[in-house]
C-alpha cells in the first residue's frame, strides 16, 4: 500500500526590519510558490513579517490583535489554496504585546496560536510579553500539532507537555543564528524526549547586529538532524513526510524567490 505524504515548506526568507509591507509581500510571493509546488503544510521564521530588530526602527505602537486585516487575507489565500500555514507575527493582546505563531487551516480558519514563552527580556525581544499557555492546536485534516517559537526549544517541558497533550508532530519558527548562543542540539533532543517529529523554520539575511546568512532550518527525528538546510538569500525548502511512517521521504528547494 502506498505511504500518504505530507509535502511541508520551510518559507527560509529574509525579512527586512520594519519593513512592513515589503515583508509582507515576500511572504504573500513565498505562500504562492510554496503552493504552486503542492505544499500542504507552510512554515515561516520567527517575526518573518517585522524582521527581528523591528522595534529600533518603527516601534511597536502599530501592532494590533490578530487575525489583522492581512492576516485575514492570509486566511483568504490559505482557504483558496487548501494551505495550513503556521505564520510568525507580532500581536497585541490589551496592554500586552506577544511574539506569536499564527495557525491557519486549509479551511481558512485561524486555528490557534502560540506566544513565544522564552521571550527574551533584553534586546530585541524586550517589547514582548512571555507567553505562559501551553497547548497544540487542532489542524484539518490531520490532528493536533504542537508549536514552538525559537529559544522555546531550549527548554524541555514546553514539547513534553504538547506530546503529553497528544501532539502527533511539532513545528517551530526561528531566528537563530550560529555563533557562541546559537543552536546547540536543542531540536534533536526535542524529538528525542517527546518521540515526535520536529520541523523548524529558521531565517536567512542580516541585521543590524545579527547574521543569519548561515542559519540552519532543520528536521529532527528520534534525536537526530534528519536534514538541514542553508542558504545565503531567500530561498523554500520543500519536505515530504510520512507521518504514518514518521520518516522522510525526499526534499527539495526552490530559488530564486525576490
Amino acid at each position: 500500500m502506498a505511504t500518504s505524504l505530507t509535502r511541508i515548506a520551510l518559507l527560509h526568507l529574509a525579512p527586512t526590519p520594519g519593513a512592513l509591507e515589503q515583508n509582507q509581500q515576500l511572504v504573500e510571493t513565498a505562500l504562492a510558490a510554496a503552493a504552486d509546488a503542492g505544499a500542504e503544510w507552510v512554515i515561516t521564521p520567527e517575526l518573518v513579517t517585522t524582521g527581528y530588530e523591528f522595534a529600533e526602527h518603527i516601534g511597536t505602537d502599530w501592532i494590533e490583535s490578530q487575525p489583522d486585516l492581512w492576516v485575514q487575507g492570509i486566511a483568504a489565500l490559505a482557504l483558496r489554496r487548501r494551505l495550513t500555514v503556521f505564520l510568525s507575527v507580532p500581536e497585541r493582546d490589551g496592554e500586552k504585546l506577544y511574539n506569536s505563531m499564527i495557525a491557519i487551516d486549509r479551511r481558512g480558519r485561524i486555528a490557534g496560536r502560540h506566544r513565544k514563552i522564552n521571550a527574551l527580556r533584553v534586546g530585541a525581544e524586550s517589547w514582548s510579553t512571555p507567553g505562559e499557555t501551553i497547548s497544540p492546536v487542532k489542524i484539518d485534516g490531520f490532528g493536533l500539532v504542537g508549536m514552538l517559537i525559537c529559544a522555546d526549544a531550549f527548554t524541555p517541558v514546553i514539547a513534553a507537555s504538547l506530546a503529553d497533550q497528544e501532539a502527533r508532530a511539532l513545528v517551530s519558527s526561528a531566528a537563530w543564528g550560529p555563533g557562541l548562543h546559537g543552536p546547540d542540539g536543542e531540536w534533536e533532543a526535542v524529538s528525542q524526549a517527546t518521540s515526535l517529529p520536529i520541523f523548524v523554520c529558521n531565517r536567512t539575511g542580516q541585521e543590524r547586529q545579527m547574521d543569519f546568512t548561515i542559519a540552519q532550518s532543520v528536521v529532527a527525528n528520534r534525536g537526530r538532524r534528519v536534514v538541514s538546510f542553508t542558504a545565503p538569500r531567500n530561498a523554500i525548502f520543500l519536505v515530504d513526510w510520512s507521518f504514518e511512517g514518521n520518516q522522510l521521504a525526499r526534499y527539495s528547494q526552490i530559488t530564486p524567490l525576490p
